[in-house]
């Protein structure tokens, strides 16, 4: 299957692509570029910068046109200014494990609570300093649900909010997890390994899912996305022409369409992944779940 180019966007790690339904456009964020970027078919690619790392963003149901993200110090309601720049409000400060850290993935639950983990900024060091959170519309602050993690990644809930997803993308680890979640209390249980990735292509990245019920996950140093089953079965593999996958995310308008945003290294010959760091569409056959917003 062919990967259409998007954007050329050269983001040092494209991550936490967005469909936003109403404006029929994508945003997601460049992680060490501290940039919210937006693309539309026919208004093109705009960009707002942000004075913190942004890792992950969802929209916000109770504030049109504003996002919460997780960011470096915590979580933070982000809108968009004329001139390029971003006002943050924070939501939540976290006292993290450990100096030098951020939060990475993360994205809503069905019920429109925020849920992000965190990781030492050094993920070579393989420090298991990392830990999920979630914070609800009036939640005073961001609450912990998990610790022990490397870099936390691969957040996703099924279609019926019954059941939570979670990665780990170290090189050490390469795993992916299922709980059982009550969606009235935003509580997860019973952990159990859903996929093993250390046989497989590729570190399991950010993912998404379709109405099927399936996981989709980015192979980081495949070049691929995998579809799983609900059983955690390997359904398909898809190829994109860079070697990190960071993210993907369905979108269009009929959400058919399976958007992939990427890392382009830095210090390293690119002339084999000369687009590593842009945006890429896949049409995959598959219909995705429409993301909730914060608060809905």
């Amino acid at each position: 299957m062919h990967a259409e180019l998007v954007l050329d966007a050269r983001n040092g790690t494209g991550e936490s692509p967005v469909w936003h339904a109403a404006e029929q456009a994508l945003y997601w964020v460049d992680i060490p570029a501290r940039t919210l970027n937006r693309w539309h078919a026919s208004e093109g690619h705009a960009q707002w910068k942000a004075d913190e790392m942004i890792a992950c963003i969802a929209p916000r149901a109770d504030a049109p046109g504003e996002w919460i993200a997780g960011m470096e110090s915590g979580l933070f309601s982000l809108k968009p200014q004329a001139g390029g720049t971003l006002a943050a409000a924070s939501l939540a400060r976290v006292e993290h494990a450990a100096p030098a850290m951020r939060f990475n993935d993360g994205r809503c639950d069905r019920q429109g609570r925020f849920w992000a983990g965190t990781m030492l900024l050094d993920m070579a060091a393989g420090a298991r300093v990392g830990r999920l959170y979630s914070y609800g519309e009036g939640d005073r602050g961001a609450a912990l649900r998990l610790d022990d993690l490397i870099v936390p990644n691969g957040l996703a809930f099924s279609p019926d909010g019954r059941t939570m997803y979670l990665s780990d993308s170290h090189p050490t680890v390469q795993a992916v997890w299922a709980f059982d979640y009550d969606t009235a209390t935003g509580t997860p249980s019973n952990r159990r390994l859903f996929v093993d990735m250390k046989p497989l292509p590729g570190r399991p990245d950010g993912a998404a899912m379709d109405t099927d019920g399936c996981y989709w996950i980015c192979g980081n140093d495949a070049g691929l996305v995998h579809r799983f089953t609900p059983d955690g079965r390997l359904d398909r593999s898809l190829e994109v022409p860079v070697k990190k996958p960071a993210m993907c995310a369905f979108g269009g308008a009929g959400l058919d369409t399976l958007f992939v945003t990427s890392i382009r290294p830095g210090g390293i010959d690119l002339s084999d992944q000369p687009l590593a760091g842009g945006v890429f569409a896949l049409r995959p056959g598959a219909q995705g779940v429409a993301e909730p917003a914060f608060g809905s």
